[in-house]
């Protein structure tokens, strides 16, 4: 029996739904971009962390840390090679303290935490819950 995942920590969402390819209209499918493989091409190619220091961010070690990488990597050029487009998904992640998610819509968005009257942005819905 293989063990449970433990939660990756991602600190920001992404803040795409989907990139499609540009000019052919005929996208070959989908791959679904997880937040935790996000978090791992975002800490590693943009921030310019190595491993260690992004397992430690993402609260996993080195070698899980890798693992996600490379997943990511491979999915990210397939969509290229492939013509496909891009859906970033939830996943197995959990966000910092701040992050709401509203149940009508799905939408996840920050908020001050001191006000605790508000809407979703997306769809003005009152069905919010605070994201774990």
């Amino acid at each position: 029996m293989p063990r449970r995942i433990i939660p990756r920590k991602v600190v920001f969402p992404p803040k795409f739904k989907s990139f499609m390819p540009l000019g052919d209209s005929k996208t070959k499918g989908f791959i679904e971009l997880l937040y935790e493989e996000y978090e791992a091409i975002k800490l590693v190619d943009y921030d310019m962390l190595n491993h260690l220091e992004a397992g430690k961010i993402m609260g996993i070690s080195r070698a899980t840390f890798a693992r996600i990488y490379e997943k990511a990597r491979r999915k990210v050029a397939s969509a290229l090679v492939e013509n496909k487009e891009i859906r970033s998904v939830f996943g197995n992640a959990f966000l910092n303290e701040n992050f709401f998610r509203c149940n009508d819509c799905g939408a996840i968005f920050n908020m001050p935490s001191e006000n605790e009257n508000f809407n979703c942005p997306v769809c003005k819905s009152i069905s919010i819950i605070k994201n774990k």
